[in-house]
């Protein structure tokens, strides 16, 4: 009746074989950690079959980024897809108990994710590139997981994916502390070359203002490449980022 049971690839019916079970309690809950932000877009819920199919009445999935209630505060799923590296279930009722028997999430991995991040210089030890790839959204400077440029003219940060890809969505994280205006007018581009350091590949989309520590998406016709640049043109600024995603349909 462990946890376990819910994710071990076996939509067992009973529940002393494959299933997952609280105890008779308020508000039970069950949650997987996926260890790193995904965009979910569907989830397989499977029930026990063999008694006590009601057991999942009223039961909500809920998606995010918070452990705050043990992730229980997190949105509600919708079905048009959320980003989230917790998915929880749980039945907000007194005396219930919630039996799970496999529970499968789909969707969209973060292609940045540990890729070959580089940029225009090296502000400080805290500030390398491969910060803002380690999948970790955490927006103050001082913890180490963001990346910083010097105070460069044309700062820029590129990632590897590593292979070629129809990007159709770019996530970024801004420093939460500080700053909030240096990440304004960066420009996103994807493309396969190398030249002038990737900065001369399409261009994809511009930023505009992001809040402290918040994360915006950048959504755009699917644009076909390996290298993704962000640059700040025309100006002399420190480029700060703390988490960048990207998203693909398809090769």
């Amino acid at each position: 009746w462990f946890a376990e049971k819910a994710i071990d690839s076996n939509r067992g019916l009973q529940q002393n074989t494959a299933c997952a079970s609280t105890l008779n309690q308020t508000n039970p809950w069950w949650r997987l950690d996926l260890r790193h932000i995904y965009r979910v877009s569907r989830v397989v819920v499977t029930n026990r079959k063999d008694c006590c199919t009601e057991q999942m009445n009223g039961a909500e999935i809920r998606i995010g980024n918070s452990l705050e209630s043990n992730g229980n505060n997190n949105p509600i799923y919708s079905c048009g897809g959320m980003d989230g590296r917790y998915v929880n279930l749980i039945i907000p009722e007194d005396m219930k108990i919630l039996t799970l028997c496999e529970l499968e999430v789909y969707g969209e991995g973060n292609l940045a994710l540990g890729g070959t991040a580089v940029q225009s210089s090296t502000y400080s030890d805290l500030a390398a590139a491969q910060n803002a790839v380690d999948g970790n959204r955490e927006s103050v400077y001082a913890l180490g997981s963001c990346s910083v440029t010097n105070g460069d003219m044309n700062p820029w940060w590129r990632v590897d994916l590593s292979d070629v890809y129809r990007v159709t969505r770019v996530s970024i994280t801004n420093r939460g502390d500080c700053c909030e205006k240096r990440i304004e007018g960066i420009q996103i581009r994807i493309g396969n070359s190398l030249e002038n350091n990737g900065n001369n590949n399409e261009l994809a989309a511009t930023v505009g203002p992001i809040p402290l520590g918040n994360t915006k998406t950048f959504e755009f016709k699917h644009v076909k490449g390996r290298y993704v640049n962000l640059i700040v043109p025309g100006r002399k600024e420190y480029l700060t980022l703390c988490e960048v995603e990207v998203y693909s349909g398809e090769r």
